[in-house]
């Protein structure tokens, strides 16, 4: 168990060296401008969406949303996207590179809303905790904590904030990775998620909405 905790943290460290270029020059006025006219329907307007299919942005690494939107986007009509959706690839498809760092900084400024749990069986939110902290050592499954920190905060650019994220939602993509239909970001999830039951996803996407 220890050994692959700590290929994962090794992992986790490497990938971070090679984050995607700073945002330091992104308009955020114009990520703002598309946030409101683009997004705002699905993930709200400062990113904090009220829709639990549908994750929330707010705070998240800059980084990370503009690694995820570039993949959403098809490069032609013949070609898939590399991440399948046809609600986002729709999105994005207008929009230039520059045009999503821009959105990606204005969403990394915003404040997100505090991780509420609407879990009321504490063996749930149990079970979820001792995944996310330590893990399973039985199936040799390791803490989700040693890639998204022990706050859910993340490392980016490969490792997203988890913390207050909706429970369907999370969810929903732990199933999607497990399933194969989301194939992105997965070196290190697909390996993770097949070693998890459907308990222990579900207890861990509820345990990842009560953080802050």
């Amino acid at each position: 168990m220890n050994k692959i905790m700590n290929m994962t943290m090794a992992l986790a460290l490497a990938l971070s060296t090679h984050a995607l270029a700073e945002n330091t020059a992104a308009n955020v006025a114009n990520g703002q401008e598309i946030a409101a006219g683009v997004c705002a329907g699905c993930h709200s307007a400062d990113g904090n969406s009220i829709i639990p299919a549908n994750p929330s942005l707010a705070g998240q690494h800059a980084e990370y949303i503009t690694k995820q939107l570039i993949e959403f986007k098809m490069p032609d009509e013949e070609t898939p996207a590399i991440r399948n959706s046809p609600v986002m690839s729709a999105m994005v498809a207008a929009l230039s590179v520059d045009d999503m760092k821009d959105l990606a900084a204005f969403y990394e400024q915003q404040t997100p809303t505090t991780g509420i749990s609407t879990e009321t069986d504490e063996n749930v939110l149990e079970l979820g905790r001792i995944i996310y902290h330590g893990g399973n050592i039985e199936n040799e499954v390791p803490a989700c904590a040693s890639c998204h920190s022990p706050d859910g905060a993340g490392i980016p650019p490969h490792y997203p904030r988890l913390a207050g994220q909706h429970a369907d939602y999370t969810f929903a993509q732990l199933n999607a990775f497990n399933e194969e239909t989301r194939t992105n970001d997965n070196r290190v999830m697909k390996q993770v998620i097949l070693r998890m039951s459907p308990r222990e996803k579900k207890a861990v996407s509820e345990y990842i909405s009560g953080l802050e």
